[in-house]
């Protein structure tokens, strides 16, 4: 039998068609999750217990201390992308060539990923994660079952196939996770920091039913520090920037206009409870022209 290969993220889009193709063809599927360690906090724990309680047949694979070497001192946005896809890829390749009979490899791709990564005028507007070079390099034939459909398409495919609503409501996540959410150079310390801020934010939106009303939301960790106090000490430490935008696909996004009160109540537990940061941002912008992510 012609096995198919299929990298996870945590996504909805790739967690969609792997349940998709696990309908179709069975243990003939197996699905490999790598984690490059900038995942959401606790995220690689949780998502693969999801995917095992699904029935997936997935390998973990835990690949964080490859790529923390690898951006080591890197700081340009373009490069850190490039790094962490290529890791990516060899990482996946790796755990694939274990499989006997391989001859496809499945993708999360929606139409969105295909329009932004298409060059019309000649410039990208993003290279994709997922739109990358694995089929040639593992010289196998791709499988894209949801490349025609829109985000809220592939959620009603989800809610069909029966999947629990926490995996199917997800926001979307950028394939390099928190790597494109810290200016500048990338370090565990920086990552950890992020995490603790970021799952904060996105508890807090869960708790104040905020979270279904946002497209996508995180946490910004910005290259500036800033003076602030604590108790009666003068601290010289980190500052963050909340993005949170309402959009249908993507295309165009525009600033969610959250409650002060639930920013106030973010804004003090980020600050009282992460260690390093002492300033909370709230970003204000629309695409176009800024992006969702700041890198």
């Amino acid at each position: 039998k012609k096995k198919v290969v299929v990298g996870m993220s945590g996504g909805v889009d790739s967690s969609v068609a792997a349940v998709l193709l696990n309908r179709a063809i069975g243990k003939n599927l197996t699905c490999i999750f790598v984690d490059h360690g900038m995942l959401r906090k606790n995220e690689f724990r949780n998502v693969l217990h999801d995917y095992e309680c699904l029935g997936l047949n997935v390998i973990g694979v835990d690949a964080s201390k490859k790529f923390f070497s690898e951006l080591e001192g890197v700081t340009d946005p373009e490069r850190k992308r490039k790094i962490i896809g290529k890791g990516f890829i060899d990482v996946f390749d790796e755990e694939a060539h274990k499989i006997k009979d391989v001859k496809w490899l499945a993708q999360g791709t929606i139409y969105p990923d295909c329009i932004e990564s298409l060059s019309i005028t000649g410039t990208v507007i993003k290279s994709h994660h997922n739109v990358g070079g694995l089929p040639e390099k593992m010289n196998l034939k791709l499988c894209e079952p949801l490349r025609l459909l829109f985000k809220d398409e592939v959620r009603r495919v989800g809610r069909e196939l029966g999947m629990p609503e926490h995996l199917i409501g997800r926001h979307p996540f950028p394939g390099p996770g928190l790597a494109v959410r810290i200016l500048g150079d990338i370090t565990r310390e920086k990552v950890e920091i992020l995490q603790n801020a970021d799952d904060i934010f996105i508890q807090g939106l869960r708790d104040w039913n905020l979270y279904d009303k946002v497209w996508q939301a995180g946490v910004i960790l910005l290259p500036v520090q800033s003076v602030g106090v604590m108790g009666d000490e003068r601290t010289y430490e980190r500052a963050v920037a909340l993005r949170a935008v309402t959009s249908t696909d993507a295309m165009t996004a525009d600033w969610a206009h959250l409650p002060y009160e639930f920013l106030a109540k973010v804004s003090n537990d980020i600050i009282n409870k992460v260690k390093g940061v002492n300033r909370v941002c709230y970003d204000i912008s629309s695409k176009p022209p800024a992006t969702i992510e700041w890198e």
